[in-house]
């Protein structure tokens, strides 16, 4: 059992939602799962890992010092310290004693003491479609879905370029917040412009739905409600999910289709992937390293033809097992325990 040391006065019902992950099963809900792997103690000296309680940019807006109190605190003790952060971007710490945990960024620019987290989701069908999990049966033609944001225009380009001007000025180079540097990438629109030229093709059978505006402009519970329970509709019908990433250098959408028990189509744009150590990727999704719509193409067909119908449906259970067994939260940091335990 890992014993870890942070500071509880943080862990209360306002900051809640910015809590390190794993401690919103070790404090909060407390867990079964991760009460067997890690346990609190008010002793940093009997600690093996010590934890800043908050969401980075977070906990320095209470406190300005308080990541160099920490680590001042694992340099004294010899033990690792661990510090999540969270947002689209992330951000990338050079001491060697942090451990950082972030859901996305780029690998090739990732040190080797980052662990990419899975986008932590209930479960659709329990939670959304309200029925039980199936493999769909294999067609001739792969059945490629997409629900989403997706437009060709350049309105649309100029309000993404103001956003990327406000996140790498007015909060990173300001210091308002610290966030690693991402080039602009609209991720609407390289949805729109590939998604498009892969409508038009006679080797896939598209099921598309392209949305103007995040969750389609829902403001209602109603409305988010309905535009969600089409997003896992349309995912339920498709064998194969495009997945390419938003914002962020991450798909949530990978994560979803996982637990939907069907097929990612992920479009690697240089990321890392939860537990990579652990899981051969590559068996469980066509994953393309390319944004070009024929190699794309082609590559979910080459897919798709190599399996065998009972392989189609074996792959689908599969994923849906990788989803309930890996990704999420007890899951996961039961294996990270692994990884650090001495």
């Amino acid at each position: 059992m890992l014993k870890i040391y942070t500071e509880k006065t943080f862990l209360i019902p306002d900051h809640r939602r910015y809590v390190f992950p794993m401690l919103l099963d070790l404090h909060y809900k407390k867990s079964n799962t991760i009460s067997e792997s890690y346990c609190i103690t008010d002793r940093i000296k009997e600690a093996n890992i010590i934890i800043l309680p908050l969401e980075y940019n977070y906990i320095r807006n209470l406190e300005s010092g308080i990541k160099s109190r920490y680590l001042v605190l694992a340099r004294e003790y010899n033990i690792p310290l661990w510090i999540y952060t969270g947002g689209d971007f992330g951000y990338s710490f050079n001491a060697k004693e942090i451990y950082n945990f972030r859901v996305g960024g780029f690998h090739s620019k990732l040190h080797a003491n980052t662990f990419i987290m899975p986008s932590f989701i209930v479960d659709p069908y329990e939670y959304t479609l309200k029925t039980q999990f199936y493999p769909i049966e294999k067609k001739n033609k792969p059945t490629l879905g997409f629900v989403g944001h997706a437009q060709l225009s350049v309105i649309k380009a100029i309000k993404e370029f103001l956003v990327y001007l406000k996140v790498n000025i007015l909060n990173r180079f300001l210091k308002k917040q610290h966030l690693d540097y991402q080039p602009f990438y609209p991720s609407s629109i390289k949805r729109a412009t590939i998604l498009k030229k892969l409508k038009r093709s006679g080797s896939l059978k598209p099921n598309f739905v392209f949305r103007d505006k995040y969750r389609g402009g829902a403001r209602t519970k109603a409305e988010n409600i309905k535009s969600t329970f089409e997003f896992f509709e349309n995912i339920e019908q498709s064998g194969y999910t495009f997945c390419l990433r938003g914002v962020g250098n991450f798909s949530v959408r990978l994560y979803e289709t996982l637990a939907m028990g069907r097929i990612p189509v992920f479009i690697d744009t240089d990321c890392r992937l939860p537990l990579d150590w652990k899981i051969n990727w590559s068996k469980h999704m066509v994953y393309v390293n390319s944004s070009n719509a024929s190699e794309i193409e082609q590559s979910i067909v080459d897919f798709h033809n190599k399996l065998s119908p009972s392989d189609f449906k074996d792959l689908q259970s599969k994923n849906r097992v990788l989803w309930q067994t890996y990704m999420n939260r007890n899951a996961f940091f039961k294996e990270i325990h692994d990884v650090f335990k001495p």
